[in-house]
């Protein structure tokens, strides 16, 4: 259930095609209310023209900053750029009909959506109220550091610009479990709300207790909190029509809220409806634990995987290649594993900031586009470019090998590790051949199939300018050039 999405619909040689999704914002994008129209004016069907089968779009919920924020300050999670709140009807991508419009434009052009749900906390309270609790390390929320004191906090969501349409639930303290704010004394630390604990199964490898991450934190041992969600969820798939989700923060909500919330979705949009959820750890036990607690429910981002792109593309000649997918949830639970080089979090600039060296982005690209493990996921700003960041758009590389991936990336990988410099493999069904250097120019004899003995094979990046005739038994040597990647397919 959790890779229902993995493959989309439309034969390729007698098989499925081969399925690829694109995080479709960055987090430098401009506060114009466009990004939804862009889709259905369309760049949802030139997108499917380039290979994509499914987007992971931007939250669609009003934020604490309006239409000037990301989205992940959640505010109201029904408002979906309808009402006038936080200083916008709008959100920074657009309003409620153009978003649901967007999702049609993408349907219509045979992409999949899947939606940004941003559950662990809110922030942008309409009122405050004095509350009692208990102040905790920053470092160790399992250290209580004050006795019993009263603070002014934060805490009241009673959304009247929405006035009660769809839901007249009023969020106060009793549904949050921890605030960062004290309004009366000008504070801010990690308090933990009287009659409240911290949930488990979450993160415990950090901070001692990883629930509480910023604004008000959502308690979900709550059964009538739960029971809002799951209405609000349910809407919410209803009002929009999307196919699926990616989960923002898991490793801060317990897992059995997912486990049980995630079966009450699918029975709306679909057994095969996916979800992936965004665990950030760089050890991969992390992510299978997290795996083990929903039971299966939801695939993850591979974040060991990007790290070990990082590194690689920081270390250049010193790292082996040979050892890149050591330790990733690729290597260890492929099913359930969303592979991806970056995103809006990695960025320069962010919190988590690990942004993959330009030289490296092809190589990790042509590891996630076309070998056969992982549902990979393309970055909005590799693709059309982060002028924030000065970053050039990838997008004549991206469309070549996505193109590869939707016609050539079909049957049974052979790897070449031949050296800490170089790597190679094959696919079966097409004959594909790749080949990766980080240093010196590299040449790996591969097999691509004695059905090919005689063909001519071209790099069809250009990176390599020569052609490769295959011999009788099927081997070619096959080359790519000092710190590039050659993508070889016979002419």
């Amino acid at each position: 259930m959790a890779c229902g999405s993995r493959k989309a619909t439309g034969p390729v040689s007698g098989e499925e095609r081969n399925g690829v999704m694109m995080q479709f914002f960055e987090w430098y994008l401009p506060c114009d209310h466009s990004l939804w129209n862009r889709l259905s004016s369309g760049e949802a069907d030139n997108l499917a023209a380039a290979g994509v089968t499914a987007l992971w779009l931007p939250p669609a919920t009003k934020g604490a900053f309006g239409d000037q924020g990301t989205g992940y300050a959640v505010y109201d999670l029904y408002d979906l750029g309808e009402f006038d709140q936080k200083g916008s009807i709008p959100t920074k991508y657009g309003t409620k009909d153009e978003y649901i419009r967007a999702v049609q434009a993408c349907h219509a052009a045979g992409i999949k959506v899947y939606a940004d749900v941003v559950l662990n906390h809110k922030i942008g309270a309409d009122g405050s109220e004095d509350i009692d609790c208990v102040e905790y390390s920053n470092s160790n929320r399992t250290l209580p550091v004050s006795g019993e004191e009263n603070i002014k906090a934060w805490t009241v969501f009673d959304f009247k610009g929405r006035a009660g349409k769809y839901s007249d639930f009023v969020w106060n303290s009793g549904c949050f479990d921890g605030v960062d704010w004290d309004e009366r004394h000008r504070k801010n630390a990690i308090y933990l709300i009287k009659g409240h604990s911290w949930q488990q199964e979450v993160d415990e490898s950090e901070n001692g207790n990883y629930d509480y991450l910023m604004g008000a934190d959502i308690d979900f041992d709550r059964p009538y909190v739960v029971e809002e969600l799951t209405r609000w969820g349910e809407w919410y798939m209803k009002t929009t029509g999307v196919d699926g989700v990616r989960l923002d923060a898991v490793k801060h909500i317990k897992a059995e809220f997912y486990r049980n919330w995630l079966p009450k979705m699918r029975s709306i949009i679909g057994a095969d409806a996916f979800a992936v959820g965004e665990y950030w750890h760089k050890d991969v036990r992390a992510l299978e634990n997290y795996l083990a607690e929903v039971e299966g429910e939801m695939s993850l981002f591979d974040v060991p995987l990007h790290f070990n792109f990082f590194a690689a593309s920081q270390d250049g000649a010193g790292y082996d290649l040979r050892r890149i997918f050591d330790g990733s949830l690729t290597a260890e639970n492929p099913v359930h594993s969303v592979t991806f080089v970056d995103n809006h979090d990695t960025q320069k600039g962010q919190a988590l900031e690990s942004c993959v060296g330009m030289w490296f982005k092809p190589h990790a690209y042509a590891m996630t586009l076309l070998r056969e493990a992982g549902y990979p996921c393309v970055f909005y700003g590799d693709y059309y470019g982060i002028p924030h960041d000065n970053q050039p758009p990838m997008k004549a590389v991206l469309d070549i090998l996505l193109s590869v991936r939707r016609d050539y990336a079909y049957g049974l990988q052979t790897d070449y590790p031949d050296n800490a410099h170089g790597i190679g493999w094959t696919r079966a069904q097409s004959g594909l051949a790749v080949v990766l250097s980080s240093k010196y120019d590299q040449a790996i004899r591969m097999n691509v199939g004695v059905q090919r003995a005689g063909k001519v094979y071209a790099d069809v990046l250009g990176n390599r300018t020569e052609e490769i005739v295959i011999d009788k038994d099927g081997w070619g040597s096959f080359t790519a050039k000092d710190g590039y990647v050659s993508v070889w397919l016979p002419r």
